[in-house]
């Protein structure tokens, strides 16, 4: 019997017991976008298209594999990405999601680190458990980075100083410029690393003045680039992330990492979506169809918007967030969490277009209500 055949019958279901009847579980029944109870979830700024095609009959290919250890199914993950980016092999090291490179990173370098305040709220978790000290340095009223106000800090710190700049900046959706992180690199003495979080760059990379660190990582041991597959390939639940950084920096990462962190299925998942050529401009032109209707929707209103570079943006409300949370999720809608100090906005992520017109009808309630 074929993979596919196999999972289109009730004989997957028995040995997954819940043959005989039995209905899936919940979460195993849920669409892409919305949960079992039909909310359609905005809050973690996932890809609503799912993973491409191709990734998934890779999965169904590779499960033949599943009782191997997945090591080997690594390394083309990795050769591509080294011919993609213009480097070698030697300075990819590949991580269950960018939260786990940004974590080896945190706990290897240790010394202080400094961040915009707000930004990913992964990073200052990961230092905790060690006592790594932790700068917050507020954004700027454009919400960009203040790039000279970390550069200070840096200077006055002995010890190491880790400085992690997610451009664009998560939950804000902006971009620091990116010559002001360039001359700061350029003129950065030994002790000042950079971890360089582009999670979400290929949503951002044709926005005027923004462009990868990656041209620093071959000659500049202390610049890392983080990406992920989780955003724009739609693999958040597979857990696939990679660093790039100079071959030095590499072996120091790889000499923590955990041995088979990556899984066998995301691994292949992740190959096929990297030879998937449209996969990039689909979820990119998606994106942008359904950020503009939120746009629009909220400039009819008069609702003030963070500008955004990424597949969410923030927006502000009227009255407790949590109150404008719960009465979102009582409508079908999963939006945001709190992020200090910005609790008078809240960070929604981009859905279908569809979705987004549906939402955009909830925005114009609460407004009459003045609920946002």
């Amino acid at each position: 019997m074929e993979r596919r055949s196999f999972f289109q019958t009730g004989l997957a279901a028995s040995l997954l017991g819940v043959g005989g009847g039995t209905a899936l579980p919940a979460w195993l029944s849920a669409s892409p976008r919305r949960l079992p109870d039909g909310s359609v979830r905005l809050s973690s700024n996932e890809n609503p298209l799912g993973i491409s095609a191709a990734a998934r009959q890779a999965i169904i290919d590779g499960l033949d594999l599943c009782n191997r250890y997945p090591g080997a199914s690594a390394a083309p993950v990795i050769e591509v990405l080294a011919k993609k980016h213009g480097v070698e092999p030697a300075n990819i090291q590949l991580g269950a999601g960018s939260t786990e490179i940004l974590q080896m990173f945190v706990q290897l370098f240790g010394g202080r680190i400094i961040a915009a305040d707000p930004t990913f709220e992964d990073v200052p978790e990961y230092a905790e458990p060690f006592s790594i000290p932790f700068d917050r340095v507020p954004l700027l009223p454009d919400y960009s980075h203040d790039i000279d106000r970390m550069r200070e800090r840096a200077q006055r710190t002995r010890g190491t100083a880790v400085a992690y700049i997610c451009n664009p900046n998560n939950p804000t959706a902006t971009i620091t410029p990116c010559g002001q992180i360039d001359e700061w690199i350029k003129s950065a003495p030994d002790n000042v690393y950079f971890l360089i979080d582009e999670a979400y760059y290929e949503f951002a990379e044709n926005a005027d003045g923004y462009w990868s660190a990656l041209k620093w990582v071959k000659t500049n041991p202390k610049v890392v680039v983080v990406r992920t597959f989780s955003k724009i390939y739609g693999m958040a639940g597979l857990r696939l992330g990679y660093a790039i950084a100079h071959e030095d920096t590499i072996e120091r990462i790889g000499a923590i990492a955990s041995s088979n962190s990556v899984n066998h299925l995301a691994s292949v998942a992740g190959l096929a979506s990297l030879h998937d050529e449209e996969m990039i401009p689909r979820s990119f032109n998606t994106n942008e169809r359904a950020r503009r209707i939120l746009e629009a929707t909220l400039d009819e209103l008069g609702i003030e918007r963070l500008p955004s570079h990424t597949n969410f943006l923030m927006h502000r409300i009227t009255g407790d967030l949590v109150d404008y949370q719960n009465r979102m999720r009582e409508r079908g809608w999963l939006v945001g969490r709190a992020f200090p100090p910005m609790l008078s906005y809240n960070r929604v992520s981009m859905g279908l277009p569809e979705d987004m017109e549906r939402f955009s009808e909830t925005l114009r309630e609460f407004r009459s209500r003045s609920w946002v």
